[in-house]
C-alpha cells in the first residue's frame, strides 16, 4: 500500500460545529481564509454556543444514534467495500455517533473518495434494512482525513481505533495489522 488514512465521520446531528465538548470543523482564527485544527494530539476547538444554535437550527431531523446491530452491518460494508476496491482495512470502530477506518490504498487517490464510498455504501446498507433516518442521512457532510505518516504512524491509529474508544458499538482488526501496515 502506498498511503494509510485515518478516516472518522459523525452521524447525523450528534456532534455540531460549535459543540460544547469541542469540535473539528472550519473555524476563522483571525482574518484570512478558514482553518481546521485536526492534527492527532492537538486540542479540538472549544464551544462556540452561536455556531452550534445555528448549526442545529438548520437541521431537517432528529440526530442520528447508531445501534449494535446497525454497527454490525457498517462494519461489514465497509469490509466489502475496501474488497471491491482493492483497499486494505486494518481497523474499524463504530461508536453510537461515529465510525473510524485505518485504510491503505495504492496510489494517491483522493482521500474525499475514500470517504464517499464508504459513507454511502453504509448509507445504502443501512437504507434498505432501517429505511432512510428522518432527516434523510445518516452522517454528517464533512469527516477527518488524516494521512498516516512517518515510523509508528499506522500502528498508532490502529490501536487508537481498535483500543482506546469508549464504548465501541462494533470493531474490527486484521488478523496482522503491524506487518500490513509497516
Amino acid at each position: 500500500m502506498d498511503r494509510f488514512w485515518l478516516l472518522t465521520w459523525t452521524t447525523y446531528g450528534t456532534w455540531p460545529p460549535g459543540e460544547d465538548r469541542g469540535f473539528v470543523s472550519n473555524v476563522r482564527v483571525g482574518p484570512g481564509p478558514e482553518v481546521r485544527h485536526n492534527t492527532p494530539g492537538t486540542p479540538l476547538d472549544q464551544a462556540m454556543p452561536a455556531l452550534k444554535a445555528a448549526a442545529q437550527a438548520r437541521m431537517k431531523g432528529e440526530p442520528v444514534a447508531l445501534t449494535p446491530e446497525q454497527a454490525a452491518e457498517i462494519v461489514a460494508q465497509i469490509l466489502e467495500t475496501a474488497d471491491h476496491r482493492g483497499w486494505t482495512v486494518l481497523a474499524v470502530a463504530v461508536m453510537w455517533n461515529h465510525v473510524h477506518v485505518v485504510v491503505g490504498v495504492a496510489g494517491d487517490p483522493d482521500p474525499a473518495d475514500l470517504l464517499r464510498d464508504f459513507k454511502s455504501y453504509a448509507a445504502r446498507r443501512l437504507n434498505k434494512t432501517w429505511g432512510k433516518p428522518p432527516g434523510g442521512t445518516w452522517w454528517t457532510e464533512s469527516a477527518s482525513r488524516r494521512i498516516l505518516r512517518g515510523d509508528g504512524a499506522v500502528p498508532a491509529a490502529v490501536n487508537y481505533v481498535a483500543c482506546r474508544q469508549p464504548y465501541p458499538l462494533a470493531t474490527w482488526v486484521a488478523e496482522d495489522p503491524g506487518e500490513r501496515g509497516a
